[in-house]
């Protein structure tokens, strides 16, 4: 008999928060093109814009709620009337709508930015969900900067949020800062706080200041949290928030750790990277998890001998289960024999241990200067050993 997996929904914010930071903004065939393989690589919900942020905004989230229908849509507003009829605007089309609606609640962004007493903050949660709720039936209520906000006070924005029709509660650490330990007990006390509702989902929502988005994301799950808002590629605001692939890829890899499973298809993975990489003109790094460049490859010689003879000595996941075509046997001047003598029977060359050792001296020497052996590099290494081979063998006189 199964263990019983607990299901965590993935709520993409790459067309929103992603989309946010500098360089990375999307028109509205670009971001129906990346809803479409959001939808392929299968997250819960697809958050498609801000509409009160422009009117391009507005139609791009009207146009992917039009044309991406096995998807639940989310357009995000602020606790503000003007917010939130633009967004029923834009969400009209949507097969399945929701609304996002966001208030700071730390006293910091109370005081300098909003100019707000935590009194009046409480009457606009109160009234802007319950005006939401006239309109869709499923709103989303974030407190923003939950993760510096005192979690007395938090406790409370939460439990009217919900009162007022609320069934989703977003506690991000909108700027970074809070460590795993720290983040996923705020999520444990407002679940106390609020008796543990089975109509209300806790929803994480991180960013990578401090590089913990991932790990504070996966923290708020074993806290009891059953929602991940990430971003492909871990773009964002800044740093940039929990990357999707990491998150995805950690919850299947140590899913008996975790206890719980997403309907992500993890073969979608790199397709998605490499879309958006398109679409943005962004590079990620090669060292990136899971879809950077390097993420499968080997160019320490005792690596290589291991993946060669089981995969599993050094890749706790194959390069095919995430979408990536296969992985490389990198010559360097690390590598070793036996990765080279496999480079070379994948060129065609079947070489006898003299060979092996003069093609083996001159990668080395060649990667000594020029960091990495390329395949046409290695054939020519290859071509020249073989055919001095054969110059020298018809060179010597016959008996």
């Amino acid at each position: 008999m199964g263990v019983f997996m607990s299901h965590v929904r993935i709520f993409d914010t790459t067309l929103r928060d992603g989309e946010q930071s500098p360089g990375f903004s999307m028109n509205t065939d670009e971001k129906i093109r990346m809803a479409h393989q959001l939808a392929a690589l299968g997250v819960d919900i697809i958050e498609a814009g801000f509409p009160i942020a422009s009117k391009g905004d507005l139609e791009a989230v009207m146009a992917v709620s039009r044309e991406v229908r096995e998807v639940p849509i989310a357009a995000l507003a602020r606790a503000r009337k003007d917010d939130i009829l633009a967004a029923v605007e834009a969400l009209k089309p949507a097969k399945h709508p929701r609304m996002h609606v966001f208030l700071a609640t730390s006293d910091l962004h109370l005081q300098v930015k909003l100019h707000m007493t935590r009194e009046q903050a409480l009457e606009a949660i109160a009234s802007m969900i319950k005006l939401a709720r006239n309109f869709v039936a499923e709103v989303e209520f974030s407190a923003e900067d939950a993760g510096r906000t005192e979690i007395g006070f938090l406790c409370q924005a939460c439990a009217v949020a919900v009162e007022n029709g609320a069934t989703i509660l977003n506690l991000p650490d909108t700027v970074g800062f809070a460590v795993p330990e720290e983040y996923g007990e705020m999520f444990l006390k407002v679940r106390e706080h609020l008796n543990d509702p089975e109509h209300v989902t806790l929803s994480a929502h991180c960013h990578d200041d401090l590089g913990l988005a991932v790990a504070n994301s996966l923290a708020a799950v074993r806290a009891g949290v059953r929602q991940i808002e990430c971003t492909v590629n871990g773009i964002g605001e800044r740093a940039g928030n929990a990357a999707l692939e990491e998150v995805a890829v950690a919850l299947a890899v140590r899913k008996e750790s975790f206890g719980v499973e997403t309907k992500l298809k993890l073969n979608e993975l790199y397709k998605s990277s490499r879309l958006l990489t398109e679409i943005t003109g962004a590079q990620i790094a090669p060292n990136k998890a899971v879809v950077g460049a390097n993420a499968f490859a080997h160019e320490a010689g005792i690596h290589q001998d291991g993946i060669i003879k089981n995969p599993l000595t050094y890749e706790i996941i194959s390069p095919e289960t995430v979408g990536v075509p296969a992985r490389l046997l990198v010559l360097g001047k690390h590598s070793g024999r036996h990765a080279l003598r496999e480079s070379l029977r994948e060129l065609g060359y079947e070489p006898s241990d003299a060979e092996l050792s003069e093609c083996y001296r001159r990668v080395t020497s060649m990667a000594d200067t020029t960091k990495q052996v390329r395949p046409r590099d290695l054939m020519t290494i290859a071509h020249e050993v073989i055919r001095r081979k054969v110059i020298a063998t018809s060179a010597t006189p016959v008996a």
